[in-house]
């Protein structure tokens, strides 16, 4: 198996009039420690969003030659949102994810191996090639799953916080959710109890822009953010392809559950690069155009490369380092998927239903 480390230590930016306050703290500490301007730190976000995007282009790659079976739903272009929102979080916090989820899944912790070994269908993965690359969970560290219904996960990220809650612990639970889940039902009567019960639950929605193949807008009336704030819940909208400023914003909801404040609902404005799923190759509903000025304006990597070397504390060597790592750990992971067996036939009817 090839781990990748969660994180070594974490950081955060606050800002005061656009001058930044930095300050250390030790991340042995109980609950996660703001960001800092401790490079190690801001490299490992880098080095998370990297993977994230070095994994998804490595699985599109495998997929097309048909070597992972069912469907696969590529996150490049949005993983600041995982990264920053998770590197918020505690291990012992709980996440749940859609069937656009591989980049969740790595920001919160996930072994690369057993990530390819799933997609793969081996038993080795994390649902014993059971789940697929829409049904990934590791509860373990708190990632109660992916979820292929669009909405499906968040009522039960809303019942997690509930049970949190009872059990008295100062844990959070994040349900992820795109554009598309926001007309659901589900979502509605979710944040209703959870505001009612003061439930420490963060509903972040990833506004990719379109659902499927539909603009948001043509989907949608209103404000976003507003269906929050009409139930009283903490609402507000951010730069979904800004890692820090994703993660201040879900750190300080992050705060406010665990005080016991009740739900926050976080709106991220993002872009997936490419079509919905791997058979949406022409993609007529959007333009070249327009995906050509997210890619080179407003891309979540580059921006933060960018921002770190303007800053001193990344070097082009140091850059072209973490690529050449990063490349190795997807390799590796990808010769442990394929080498790993196939689930004995058997197995077709285990872990289905309880005894």
């Amino acid at each position: 198996m090839i781990p990748l480390s969660h994180r070594d230590t974490e950081c955060s930016r606050h800002q005061a009039d656009s001058v930044q306050k930095v300050e250390c703290m030790s991340p042995e500490i109980t609950d996660t420690p703001p960001i800092t301007a401790n490079t190690k730190a801001l490299l490992d976000l880098y080095r998370q969003m990297l993977t994230i995007r070095e994994f998804e282009e490595k699985a599109q790659d495998l997929y097309s030659r048909a070597l992972i079976p069912g469907l696969l739903h590529s996150s490049v272009g949005q993983e600041a949102a995982a990264v920053g929102v998770c590197a918020a979080l505690r291990p012992d916090d709980y996440v749940a994810s859609t069937h656009r989820g591989h980049g969740h899944c790595i920001a919160k912790g996930a072994d690369l191996g057993k990530m390819f070994a799933e997609l793969f269908g081996k038993a080795e993965g994390y649902c014993r090639g059971k789940g697929g690359s829409m049904h990934i969970a590791n509860p373990d560290v708190g990632n109660l799953g992916a979820n292929a219904i669009v909405g499906g996960n968040i009522s039960i990220v809303t019942g997690a916080a509930l049970s949190a809650k009872m059990r008295g612990t100062d844990q959070v639970a994040v349900s992820f959710f795109g554009d598309g889940a926001l007309n659901q039902g589900i979502v509605l009567e979710s944040m209703n109890m959870a505001a009612i019960w003061r439930l420490p639950v963060i509903f972040v929605c990833e506004n990719n822009q379109y659902g499927e193949y539909t603009p948001m807008e043509q989907v949608t009336a209103g404000e976003v953010i507003q269906r929050g704030k009409a139930l009283g819940i903490s609402s507000a909208a951010f730069d979904g392809m800004d890692v820090l400023e994703v993660y201040r914003a879900t750190r300080e909801s992050v705060e406010r559950a665990r005080r016991g404040e009740g739900p926050s609902f976080l709106v991220f404005s993002t872009y997936r690069y490419y079509g919905h799923g791997m058979s949406d190759r022409d993609r007529p509903y959007r333009t070249r155009e327009e995906e050509k000025e997210w890619r080179q304006s407003r891309d979540p990597l580059d921006r933060f490369a960018a921002h770190l070397m303007d800053n001193g504390q990344m070097t082009s060597s140091e850059k072209d380092r973490l690529h050449k790592e990063i490349g190795e750990l997807i390799h590796q992971a990808v010769e442990f998927g394929m080498e790993a067996a196939y689930p004995d036939p058997d197995e077709v009817s285990k872990h289905v239903y309880s005894d």
